[in-house]
C-alpha cells in the first residue's frame, strides 16, 4: 500500500468512528438552536439595529452576526458543510461497520465439534440416550418459532431476526437523504412574505419571468379572545393558474390559518402575519377617503398610524395611530398629548376645530410562501430512518446443535450467540431443552 493511500486511509478510519458522527450530530444540533434563536433571512439593517445596541449573548454585533453568516445559518457555507460531514461519516460506518455485519449474519457458519460450542457465549448440554431423535424435535420446534434451519448430518444451525441487521443500514440511508434534501431545500428553496389585503392578488413568477401563479385573497379576519388579543388569522384564497388556463376552469378555493398551511403544487402558502394597511377616514364633510397607514415601531410591536394636517396649509398636524382593526384609533398633537379616541364605525369626533370619523379599518394578510424542492427527500429520510429503528429492535439470534453418541453416552450439545438482549436467549435455550423429549435428567 503506497503512503498516498495510507495518508488518505487515516482520516477517512477517523471520520468512520461512531463517536465522530455523534459529536458531528451535537454540532449540528447547537448550530440549529443559534438558528432558532436568532431571526434568519432579515436585512442587514435589522440586524445592526437589534444587535450593535445589545450584542447577541454580549459578544456579537451586527457585524459579527452577518460575517459568521448566522443570518442563514441552514443555507451557510460552513452548516452545509458540516451536513456533508455527518453525511460522509454515515456512509464509511455503514460500509466499514454494518455492512460487514450484515455479510457475516447472512453467512451460514457450521460448526461441527462440541468443542467448539462450548466456547460461544451461552452453551447448554443435554444428557440423553437418542440425541438425532431430539435434534429432529429440536429442529421442528425451531421451525414453529420462525427460525431458519440449514441441516447437516448430526448437526444443525439455525438464525432468526436477520432484519434487525438491516435496521442501522436504513437509519444511516434515511439520515443521508434527510441531509440530502434539506441541503437542496436551502440551496433551490424559494421563500417570499407579502402583506395582502382582500381583493387584491399577488403574481407568483417562475424564474424565467413567466407568471406561474395568481394568489388572490378574497376575504382576510382576526379572531380575538374576550381581551381583544389575536388567536386566530384567517385567509381565503383563490389560486388561478396563469394565462388563457385561467378562463379554462374554475379557480381554486381554499382557507389557510395558523398551523393549517395550503400545499399546492409544490408550493406551501403559510398564514403567518397580519397587518393594518389602510384607514377609511372621512374629513368634515368630504367623502370617505382611503389612506394608507404605516408601521411605528417606536411607539410599539404593532402600531400603526399617519400624520394628517387639520390646516388646509398643512399645519397643525396629528398622528393618528391604530392597534387593531377594531380601534379606537388615538389622535395625538405635535406634542405627543391625546386629543380624542375614534371608534372605527362610530360617530366623528371634532379634533382642534376639524370633525374626523373613521368609516373602517383595513387589515392585510401576511402570507408566507415556500418551495422547497428538498421536501420530498426530507420526509422519506425521516420515514426511512423510522423503519430502520423499528428494525433495530429486532435481535439476532444464531443457533447451534450436535448430537453426539447414543445410549446411556448420548448427548445434545446446544449454543447460541445473539446481538442484543442475551439473557433472555441464555434463558431460552435450557426452555428448548425441556421442550424436547429427555430420557434423563440434564
Amino acid at each position: 500500500m503506497s503512503a498516498l493511500t495510507t495518508a488518505l486511509m487515516r482520516p477517512l478510519a477517523w471520520l468512520s468512528n461512531l463517536k465522530v458522527a455523534i459529536g458531528l450530530l451535537l454540532v449540528i444540533a447547537l448550530s440549529s438552536g443559534i438558528g432558532t434563536a436568532i431571526p434568519q433571512k432579515e436585512t442587514t439593517e435589522f440586524y445592526h439595529q437589534r444587535y450593535d445596541p445589545n450584542p447577541w449573548l454580549g459578544l456579537l454585533r451586527g457585524d459579527g452576526v452577518l460575517k459568521l453568516q448566522l443570518d442563514h445559518v441552514y443555507s451557510s457555507q460552513w452548516f452545509l458543510a458540516l451536513l456533508a460531514l455527518l453525511a460522509l461519516a454515515l456512509i464509511l460506518c455503514s460500509w466499514r461497520r454494518q455492512w460487514p455485519a450484515l455479510q457475516a449474519s447472512l453467512r451460514w457458519i457450521d460448526y461441527s465439534h462440541p468443542r467448539q460450542l462450548s466456547k460461544l457465549s451461552i452453551a447448554e448440554t443435554l444428557e440423553t440416550e437418542s440425541p438425532a431423535t431430539d435434534l429432529d424435535q429440536l429442529e421442528q420446534q425451531l421451525q414453529q418459532g420462525g427460525w431458519r434451519i440449514r441441516r447437516h448430518q448430526g448437526r444443525l444451525a439455525a438464525r432468526r431476526g436477520v432484519a434487525g441487521r438491516v435496521g442501522p443500514l436504513l437509519v444511516h440511508a434515511g439520515l443521508v437523504v434527510l441531509m440530502l434534501g434539506a441541503s437542496w431545500g436551502a440551496l433551490a428553496g424559494q421563500r417570499l412574505e407579502r402583506f395582502l389585503a382582500p381583493g387584491n392578488d399577488l403574481e407568483l413568477l417562475n424564474p424565467r419571468g413567466q407568471t406561474q401563479l395568481t394568489l388572490a385573497l378574497d376575504d382576510f379576519s382576526i379572531q380575538r379572545d374576550p381581551a381583544g388579543r389575536p388567536e386566530q388569522f384567517t385567509s381565503k384564497l383563490r389560486l388561478l393558474p396563469p394565462g388563457e388556463a385561467a378562463t379554462a376552469g374554475a379557480p381554486l378555493e381554499a382557507t389557510i390559518s395558523v398551523n393549517h398551511p395550503l400545499r399546492h403544487k409544490g408550493i406551501t402558502l403559510y398564514q403567518a402575519d397580519w397587518a393594518l394597511v389602510a384607514v377609511n377616514l372621512q374629513i368634515g364633510r368630504s367623502p370617505v377617503l382611503q389612506l394608507p397607514l404605516q408601521a411605528f415601531p417606536q411607539l410599539g410591536e404593532q402600531i400603526w398610524g399617519l400624520v394628517l394636517p387639520t390646516r388646509p396649509d398643512g399645519s397643525q398636524p396629528v398622528l393618528v395611530s391604530l392597534g387593531s382593526e377594531q380601534g379606537p384609533a388615538q389622535v395625538f398633537n405635535a406634542e405627543g398629548q391625546l386629543l380624542a379616541q375614534i371608534i372605527p364605525g362610530g360617530p366623528a369626533v371634532e379634533v382642534m376645530g376639524l370633525p374626523l370619523r373613521i368609516e373602517s379599518v383595513l387589515a392585510a394578510s401576511g402570507i408566507l410562501l415556500k418551495k422547497d424542492p428538498g421536501v420530498p427527500l426530507v420526509y422519506s429520510g425521516f420515514a426511512i430512518s423510522l423503519l430502520g429503528g423499528a428494525l433495530s429492535l429486532i435481535a439476532t439470534r444464531q443457533l447451534w446443535a450436535i448430537a453426539e453418541g447414543e445410549g446411556p453416552r448420548g448427548r445434545l450439545h446446544l449454543a447460541g450467540l445473539c446481538n442484543r438482549n442475551l439473557t433472555a436467549l441464555a434463558t431460552e435455550l435450557p426452555a428448548m431443552l425441556q421442550g424436547l423429549r429427555p430420557t434423563t435428567t440434564p
